[in-house]
């Protein structure tokens, strides 16, 4: 399998963290959407990444799928319920996690988009974005602090899932991004999962850049 995408993409790294935990081996394309000589329109119609690259020349898009995908392809580390509510409650934190990032996304673009002068750029625009991105944060951390952290270590439960891997990708692009967010004083338990997560390898070897 090929990954192509961007190092600093947090929706490439929750896949390249996926495939560490699950243990799956691949081949990483670096590859900027951006630039003119971009490999992924090549297998992704739209442009974006990440995109997986399989033996036969399949490709699969967006994150959601691709991880998906991933989690049936190895009995290694379960990450997605299979069924039920508790699948459910896994992938609403995903949509979560990632609706943070597609505000952070929106909002950065808004602000640095190349040849605009301050003057054609949306401050309403930006706010409304860092809105979604507070709400969702208070949301994470209100769930994550419903019970003990000795009860409930990780968002879904008492083991490592796609909840976890999704909010501690959001979490670490904000750092990278928005360091002026201090997203850590207002959201213990959001820290605390975020250190923790920090530890494993699976995350250290994919930080932003």
């Amino acid at each position: 399998m090929k990954l192509i995408g961007s190092p600093a993409s947090p929706y490439v790294r929750k896949v390249r963290v996926v495939l560490a935990e699950k243990k799956l081996d691949y081949q990483m394309l670096p590859d900027d959407p951006w630039s003119a000589t971009a490999q992924v329109p090549a297998y992704n119609p739209l442009g974006q990444v990440p995109c997986l690259v399989m033996e036969g020349g399949e490709a699969l898009y967006d994150s959601r799928v691709i991880v998906e995908y991933l989690d049936t392809l190895s009995p290694v580390g379960k990450l997605i319920p299979a069924t039920g509510r508790e699948r459910a409650a896994v992938k609403t934190w995903e949509a979560l996690a990632d609706g943070v990032l597609d505000a952070g996304v929106l909002a950065r673009l808004e602000r640095h988009w190349p040849g605009r002068q301050d003057g054609e750029r949306s401050q309403a625009w930006v706010d409304r974005q860092f809105g979604k991105i507070e709400a969702g944060l208070a949301a994470m951390e209100r769930q994550l602090g419903a019970q003990p952290a000795h009860v409930q270590p990780y968002c879904s439960g008492i083991h490592l899932s796609l909840s976890d891997i999704a909010v501690g990708c959001a979490l670490g692009w904000l750092d990278f991004r928005f360091p002026e967010i201090d997203w850590r004083t207002e959201h213990p338990h959001l820290a605390r999962l975020h250190d923790k997560l920090a530890l494993r390898s699976s995350f250290a070897d994919t930080v932003p850049r």
